[in-house]
């Protein structure tokens, strides 16, 4: 019997945690709900986590976005966030801080079942970009099968969209992909319409991989265009 995806919930709402914990249980998920960040961190150090939903305003003097942040710094497990917040600009925030997706309250619960999958199906499947096992590029080396990047030998952790960004310019040096191009490949077609945010996934990219992010060697801008990878194979 396969193993089943756990799933942490991060909510100071009792009401939505049992929510979400009787639903997606009920759907065949292994569920574990916490109702601080502090927590949270505790649970994604401790436990083998594939996806963590979390509530952007939470107590403790350490909120969602903080969290996702941290996160990112020790993993990279699939988050999504869920927020009041509607405006465009903070789902850019949460995107920036790492997140994977985002979803607004209120929401349907077949929905936000349906946003796991989507991004469970994107994280699982992270190599697929690639046709090679081992992409080395300059002081990388990228295995797209088992979602590692190293630089001169140490581990680089990326987000999900991270990579997928990075795979999918690594495996044609020198080819030109515009934001929508890179849009699609990283967040799916939810986001065809917020391409700009892959500006900040390029940033974060770079600060991570780059000897100088001000002057990159491996991601280029081609202005007014996209990006490239620039290393030749």
């Amino acid at each position: 019997m396969p193993e089943r995806t756990r799933i942490l919930v991060v909510d100071d709402e009792s009401r939505v945690r049992s929510m979400i914990h009787q639903y997606l249980t009920a759907e065949g998920y292994d569920v574990t709900t916490v109702g601080t960040g502090h927590e949270a961190l505790e649970a994604v150090r401790r436990d083998d986590v594939q996806l963590v939903i979390l509530d952007w305003m939470l107590p403790g003097g350490l909120n969602g976005l903080e969290v996702c942040r941290e996160i990112r710094k020790i993993s990279s497990v699939a988050v999504i966030m869920l927020t009041a917040k509607t405006e465009e600009t903070d789902m850019i925030v949460g995107l920036e801080m790492g997140a994977d997706d985002y979803v607004t309250k209120p929401f349907r619960m077949r929905e936000l079942t349906a946003r796991i999958r989507t991004v469970l199906r994107r994280t699982q499947q992270g190599g697929e970009a690639s046709p090679a096992n081992v992409l080395t590029r300059g002081s990388l080396v990228i295995e797209p099968d088992k979602f590692t990047v190293r630089k001169d030998g140490e581990d680089v952790i990326l987000t999900p969209a991270e990579f997928k960004i990075l795979v999918t310019l690594a495996t044609r040096p020198g080819v030109v992909f515009s934001r929508l191009q890179l849009s699609e490949v990283a967040l799916g077609d939810d986001y065809i319409h917020y391409e700009r945010s892959i500006d900040t996934h390029i940033s974060h990219l770079r600060k991570k991989i780059e000897s100088n992010p001000s002057q990159p060697e491996y991601i280029q801008t081609v202005y007014g265009i996209g990006y490239r990878f620039g290393v030749p194979v």
